[in-house]
């Protein structure tokens, strides 16, 4: 649950000096999505026509994460949780990790504007460590030599500039190779060579034209070249898939993602050459319910994709409750762990990359992905799932979104039930096969399977309450949700909680 917003002490100011405060605070409200706005018509795409289908599995021989404003923070914790994953990460105006520190005042007043202190580049990174050694995020030294490249314009007054220096502090204190550029005029927006909007504009659809290509210079650090950009019209496919596959407990408006998902799959990729991957999130205001295909069309990376054999993966965010502008959740309105390799959102993030490809070290897979994989059966707690057989598959690993279902590799036929899950939800499957050695082969396409009966209820009470009731436990004055050890805020009968039991004695934030 968000925390409400504190409005600062009222004091006698001037009143040009309370005009001034008045609109860098709309600037900055804007940005997490707590300001009203105007909202504009879905944009007419030139990029393919969306074709309904799952996310396949290619061969990724690179992951690399871009995004803009919420979804620059987003994409920098990506990058920092999941080094292991992200060889680098370009991002358009945004922050260091965990700036926010999982509190909507900081994010507004020091993590965007600079009314109030925020800790510094040398603090975030020694949280970083320190999270690291618990095992909250990959091992801080993947980062050592991974290519950032940063961009902030000089008419950007949503993410001051001074935040910004500080993620390239923040950045080049964890050993990476870092471009920041800094003096573009433009405004609080992706930039683009065929961007719909002034350079110097804040508006929708949030993507810019100031003459120049940062996309090319982007791609250009990040992957150590590029051909140029298609001038044809693309060859590649965007694929529509449903978000649910890979979220968490299987429900996207749950943790404010949308339904749809996208995926820009060139030609070649499909055919089955070797491609890098590149996770793009959009900022506030700017997710496919609100402006249909504007960052997808104008961002200027499919026409990259196509002539450098890149995957563009379009995940989608959504408003709720504590986020009415559809913003990734990088201040905590979500989840405490939002930062952390456990978040919801980052879970579903990477189950979509990992169903992609991202971050399989072995290669080209040595065995084809299973043909044929149906649910066959549906209880309250469980999905049974069949496939064709693989010739030279010595056992077969099934993922439920993303994450491997089974304990150990099925050795006994080509079947298997997933037991333990909740009731009335829907989950995502994929099969891959494991040669003598075991070494797994591409994965099959998704089948989505519904449990039957009715969706866990959630129970909204006190933090003091919900362990008296057995839902969770307190440590050191915090409370923690049983199972899914989820912080669910101070020990107290002034704190409230929402929680749903998934499975057995397994609880979670609703």
């Amino acid at each position: 649950m968000m925390k409400p917003t504190k409005r600062p002490a009222k004091t006698s100011l001037p009143v040009p000096l309370k005009t001034r405060i008045g609109r860098l605070l709309v600037a900055a409200l804007t940005a997490v999505g707590i300001a009203a706005g105007s909202t504009a018509a879905p944009a007419t795409a030139a990029v393919p026509a969306p074709t309904a289908g799952s996310l396949q599995q290619y061969d990724i021989s690179a992951t690399y994460v871009s995004g803009l404003s919420s979804g620059g923070f987003m994409a920098n914790q990506l990058h920092v949780a999941h080094s292991e994953v992200f060889q680098g990460a370009g991002i358009f105006s945004a922050g260091p990790y965990d700036c926010a520190q999982n509190n909507l005042n900081t994010a507004l007043y020091a993590c965007m504007d600079t009314f109030q202190a925020r800790k510094t580049p040398a603090q975030l990174a020694q949280l970083t460590r320190d999270r690291a050694a618990a095992g909250k995020l990959d091992p801080v030294a993947n980062l050592t030599g991974d290519r950032v490249w940063l961009f902030h314009g000089t008419n950007d007054t949503t993410v001051k500039q001074p935040v910004n220096d500080d993620l390239a502090a923040y950045y080049r204190d964890l050993g990476t190779d870092v471009v920041y550029n800094s003096t573009s005029a433009s405004g609080h927006a992706w930039v683009s060579p065929i961007g719909p909007n002034a350079c110097t504009s804040t508006s929708s659809p949030y993507v810019n034209n100031c003459g120049g290509d940062p996309v090319k210079e982007m791609l250009t650090h990040l992957l150590g070249g590029v051909k140029p950009a298609s001038s044809a019209a693309l060859t590649g496919k965007l694929v529509q898939f449903d978000q649910s596959a890979y979220t968490p407990g299987g429900s996207p408006s749950a943790i404010s993602m949308g339904k749809e998902g996208f995926a820009y799959v060139p030609r070649s990729c499909q055919s089955g050459a070797s491609c890098k991957l590149m996770v793009t999130l959009h900022g506030c205001y700017q997710y496919f319910g609100l402006v249909g295909n504007a960052l997808m069309d104008k961002a200027y990376l499919n026409e990259y994709a196509d002539t450098n054999d890149l995957i563009v993966l379009y995940p989608q965010a959504t408003t709720m409750t504590g986020n009415p502008r559809g913003c990734w959740d990088w201040w905590g309105y979500k989840s405490a762990d939002y930062a952390q390799k456990s978040g919801p959102q980052m879970t579903a993030v990477m189950n979509m990359a990992a169903a992609l490809g991202a971050g399989d070290s072995t290669g080209t897979p040595s065995l084809p992905a299973p043909t044929g994989l149906a649910v066959t059966a549906t209880t309250a707690t469980s999905v049974s799932l069949a496939w064709n057989a693989v010739s030279g598959a010595a056992s077969y690993d099934v993922y439920r979104n993303g994450t491997k279902a089974n304990a150990s590799p099925i050795t006994a036929g080509t079947a298997f039930t997933d037991s333990g899950l909740a009731a009335g939800t829907s989950y995502g499957y994929t099969v891959a096969a494991l040669d003598a050695a075991g070494a797994a082969g591409a994965r099959s396409a998704t089948a989505t399977a519904t449990t039957t009966g009715t969706a866990p209820v959630c129970v909204t009470a006190s933090n003091y309450a919900h362990t008296q009731a057995g839902r969770a436990h307190q440590l050191g004055g915090y409370t923690y949700a049983n199972g899914s050890e989820q912080n669910l805020g101070l020990w107290n009968v002034m704190v409230t909680s929402t929680l749903k039991e998934t499975s057995p004695g397994y609880w979670v934030k609703c």
